[in-house]
């Protein structure tokens, strides 16, 4: 009897871990290699929405750039220069999207009196890198990134970053964990905290809808991609950030809940200012309210003497 009950606890146990096993490398394929969207479509979509120029692309000043990551990759990056200015912005765009998402708000700063850099964050467009980790190693492209930037325009020139979703994330953790190069940031719909997020997507998408399966998540990623979703915490840095920021996000968004911009706008000290949007899914904030959004950068830029 005994035998047949330490069996039993046997078997019992070795499908729990199997059916864990399974659960947490799923879990974390859908996060490491989360899919991404084709190059051609964004191109299509941005194109029909008049958000891409084609003409303007083509004839303007720009230098492609390959940038060594410290991750052991090249990052791809355009710096483009319709303007006789040492003025630059960087911008990061969000997860599954590529850099030409990025060009909408590269005609923005233009407006603005800025030129810009847009480039692939790591497993996006032309980049290299094999996973997406959602901010923990993508601040450290950036990190080289606006190295680069800084080589080329001076140590002297006006220099900012706008990040978008992830992109926005990814700003936020460069600029509370380096001793940052860049003189202003613009964050449009970022999280506050990665597992809040991912328990958030948990609830509304998955069938095993508790925090173990965040524990069970977590202990994958660390070993898988060596880091954990408490790593990716916008929310433990911006006590850090003594730079200007915009926070905006739009109130209709579902994704990424706007709670999390005004959270963390009340914890960074300093100058700031915010600007929730009315209308807009996640990351519409702009192609919904492009004159707004517009008003609201300048508004921004000219509040801090960033103009």
């Amino acid at each position: 009897m005994k035998r047949r009950v330490m069996y039993m606890v046997g078997v019992i146990s070795s499908v729990c871990t199997a059916v864990l096993t399974i659960f947490g490398i799923l879990v974390t394929n859908r996060m490491m290699y989360l899919k991404i969207k084709d190059s051609e479509f964004i191109l299509q979509r941005e194109t029909i929405a008049k958000r891409f120029d084609h003409q303007w692309f083509e004839t303007v000043r720009k230098d492609d750039i390959w940038i060594p990551s410290p991750n052991g990759y090249n990052l791809r990056a355009i710096f483009l220069r319709p303007l006789d200015t040492t003025r630059t912005v960087v911008i990061c765009h969000g997860v599954t999207e590529n850099k030409v998402n990025s060009i909408k708000y590269a005609r923005l700063f233009e407006r603005l009196g800025f030129n810009s850099v847009i480039f692939d964050h790591r497993r996006h467009g032309d980049s290299g890198g094999k996973t997406t980790s959602f901010g923990y190693y993508e601040k450290i492209d950036l990190k080289a990134v606006v190295s680069a930037v800084r080589n080329r325009v001076g140590k002297r020139a006006l220099v900012g970053i706008h990040g978008e979703s992830m992109g926005a994330a990814t700003t936020l953790l460069y600029a509370g964990t380096y001793e940052d190069e860049a003189d202003f940031y613009i964050s449009d719909c970022p999280f506050s905290d990665f597992s809040e997020q991912l328990m958030h997507i948990i609830r509304t998408e998955m069938p095993i809808r508790t925090s173990m399966s965040l524990r069970v998540a977590n202990l994958f990623l660390k070993i898988r991609d060596g880091y954990t979703s408490a790593a990716v915490s916008p929310r433990e840095v911006i006590k850090y950030i003594d730079k200007p920021v915009l926070f905006i996000h739009s109130l209709e968004d579902t994704f990424i809940l706007p709670h999390m911009t005004e959270e963390l706008y009340a914890l960074k000290e300093g100058d700031k200012m915010i600007k929730l949007f009315e209308k807009g899914a996640h990351a519409k904030s702009y192609n919904d309210n492009p004159q707004e959004y517009l008003q609201t950068v300048k508004t921004f830029l000219n509040r801090f003497r960033l103009s």
